[in-house]
């Protein structure tokens, strides 16, 4: 028998969030040539649209966590229209996926942006 193994869904990362969707919010999210941003991965903010978040190189604020998948397979980076999570919400910390480029010192700093628009990650269910 093949084992099937579903892959991560849309807002796979809530716990809670405010009535109505009011955690919700459709943005432009930019995403570089060749690359897949999966529900749960943490965005930042840079001149309006919504970024990959990477505190790296010593920029950027976690602002928002993007509720479903993005690809873009194309050489170039490219503009999409995508929902974020941005305020009032739970999140189950194991779920976030961080860029490769942020250390344990960074995805705290991210969950500390994370709290100042009141999305507070939790420990919780990982599956």
């Amino acid at each position: 028998m093949v084992a099937l193994t579903e892959g991560r869904t849309p807002g796979c990362f809530i716990l809670t969030e405010a009535n109505g969707r009011r955690s919700r919010k459709k943005v432009t999210v930019t995403v570089a040539a060749s690359t897949t941003l999966q529900p749960g991965e943490v965005l930042t903010l840079s001149a309006g649209k919504y970024i990959d978040y990477d505190n790296s190189t010593g920029g950027g604020v976690a602002a928002a966590i993007l509720f479903g998948e993005l690809v873009n397979d194309t050489e170039a980076p490219v503009d999409m229209t995508g929902v974020v999570v941005d305020n009032n919400a739970e999140v189950v910390k194991a779920q976030l996926l961080w860029n490769s480029g942020v250390d344990a010192a960074g995805i705290l700093a991210g969950l500390a942006d994370l709290e100042l628009v009141h999305i507070k990650a939790l420990d919780g269910p990982t599956a």
